[in-house]
């Protein structure tokens, strides 16, 4: 290996560039390293890494800005404005909500227009939204505000947030607590959902979770113009502005470990690379199962990572029209006709059930450039089991997608299969092979409340010096959010620059 010591700058290595490392970057480039990020595909982003087919832009992953704030924090960072290189463009509505039978939900910022709709659903419980949303943001102000971005390092930080929890009935469940505020089960479905956007199942998680409406109801829901990838792609010249680097194609085989001290990595081709610290943004079970040899790991051994609970799979079916359906919004969440029953299937039993509940996305609803002119770029995605759950998606890939297809033909895109000339899936295969998720999970470690915090992989290293880990398998979590805020952690926990000169 290079020696150090003769550079100018103290060296920074991060491994991916998923969000939470392309922010970690930018942190630590502008703390005085000098930063490399090693990318193992071909393009930034990780899971929000971007599919071009046939004149079609997909978003492989994440579609939703909840705080753009947090991006903005990191172009103030570099003297710029976000805005000078990516456009967000507010959801109005945020989604449709649509139940099996064709009963419709239109969920949205403004307060006066929820409430009606909640009491157009359930006579009597509009009353009942004000005092749900009065107590998510009395989560929000503790969850997101005070702890979002504050180190986990022992069990006594959470010994020291438990009269918090207690409090705010964070023993709970999110479906738990929803079903204090509201009678309607329907309406229960509507307000507790939202943790599947980061893995976790409503009927299990911290009822911290339901931090997330007035997250959204105070910043919004964003889009960006160009997808998703754009923000990726903006984060990316921000490095490169910094003097930083991206190297694609760098995959890293193990980090380098000596005395008890991270000391860079070896990639895959037998190159080393010496650093002063290493940032892994890499899956944080990956990274302690595959990247660090046992003897280097007391805290998370291969047996502890074994008994941990991951987060679900994803099913996911990228496909672009030849024809416009103007009449589907960008964000529509399509309810099953099982709830607890499905996530049960998908998160306990692993099972694939017949019946599904989706997501899809209508990117071409806000941003035509997506698509070729006159057409429509989709996504839709189906929660699953991970790959603990046995299933052979080689082979039943196909029949899930066209059954999928086959219901969305049914019922909200006539003639579809008539209609489709791109299409991609990706399953959970993809997500362990590509984007190293050992179980195939879409989201890293289930955010259950046993491994939140100081239960979860620390932001520092509990046994290696100058390793320090971000993104969703880390505290706060999975979600555009969580992996920003995991960067914002590494302020409080990794060295100045300076501290090696």
């Amino acid at each position: 290996m290079t020696s150090v010591s003769s550079q100018r700058k103290p060296v920074a290595l991060v491994i991916g560039s998923g969000f939470g490392g392309l922010a970690a970057a930018i942190r630590l480039g502008a703390r005085g390293y000098a930063v490399k990020v090693l990318e193992r595909l071909d393009a930034p982003g990780g899971r929000a890494y971007q599919h071009k087919i046939d004149g079609f832009t997909f978003d492989a992953g994440p579609t939703i800005v909840t705080a753009p704030f947090l991006f903005e924090e990191l172009w103030a960072l570099c003297g710029k404005k976000m805005s000078d290189d990516v456009e967000l463009r507010e959801m109005k509505p945020y989604y449709k909500i649509r139940f099996h039978d064709g009963q419709t939900f239109t969920y949205q910022g403004d307060r006066a227009a929820m409430r009606e709709e909640v009491e157009r659903f359930s006579p009597g419980e509009g009353k009942n939204f004000d005092a749900f949303m009065a107590m998510s943001e009395q989560i929000y102000r503790i969850g997101f505000e005070k702890l979002g971005d504050e180190p986990f390092n022992s069990i006594l930080d959470m010994v020291r947030i438990a009269p918090d929890l207690l409090r705010l009935q964070g023993y709970r469940s999110v479906y738990g607590m929803v079903s204090q505020f509201f009678r309607n089960e329907r309406l229960r479905n509507i307000f507790s959902y939202h943790p599947l956007l980061i893995g976790g199942d409503p009927f299990r998680v911290s009822s911290v979770y339901c931090l997330i409406a007035y997250l959204e109801k105070s910043f919004g829901v964003h889009s960006a113009i160009g997808g998703t990838g754009a923000l990726a792609r903006g984060l990316a010249k921000l490095i490169a502005g910094q003097g930083g680097e991206i190297r694609y194609g760098a995959d890293v085989k193990r980090i380098v470990i000596e005395s008890g001290r991270a000391v860079g990595v070896e990639l895959a081709n037998g190159e080393r690379l010496r650093a002063d610290i290493v940032v892994s943004n890499a899956d944080s079970a990956y990274t302690y199962r595959s990247l660090i040899p046992p003897h280097h790991r007391k805290t998370w051994t291969d047996a502890r990572l074994q008994r941990q609970k991951y987060s679900m799979g994803l099913f996911v079916w990228y496909f672009g029209t030849n024809r416009r359906y103007d009449d589907i919004g960008h964000h529509t969440i399509l309810m099953g006709p099982r709830y607890k029953e499905l996530l049960n299937d998908i998160f306990r039993r692993k099972v694939l059930a017949e019946d599904f509940s989706l997501y899809l996305h209508r990117p071409t609803a806000t941003d035509p450039s997506v698509a070729p002119k006159g057409c429509d770029a989709f996504y839709v995605l189906s929660p699953v089991p991970n790959l603990q759950g046995g299933q052979e998606w080689t082979i039943e890939a196909e029949g899930y997608r066209k059954r999928i297809e086959t219901w969305l033909e049914e019922n909200i895109l006539p003639n579809l299969s008539k209609h489709i000339v791109a299409s991609r899936v990706a399953t959970p295969l993809d997500f362990r092979d590509r984007l190293n998720a050992i179980h195939g999970e879409g989201f890293g470690l289930e955010p259950i409340l046993t491994q939140s915090a100081a239960f979860r992989p620390h932001n520092m290293s509990e046994d290696i010096a100058n390793l320090f880990l971000v993104g969703a398998g880390v505290h706060p979590g999975a979600g555009l959010p969580g992996v920003l805020s995991s960067a914002r952690v590494l302020d409080k926990v990794a060295p100045d620059a300076s501290a090696f000169v």
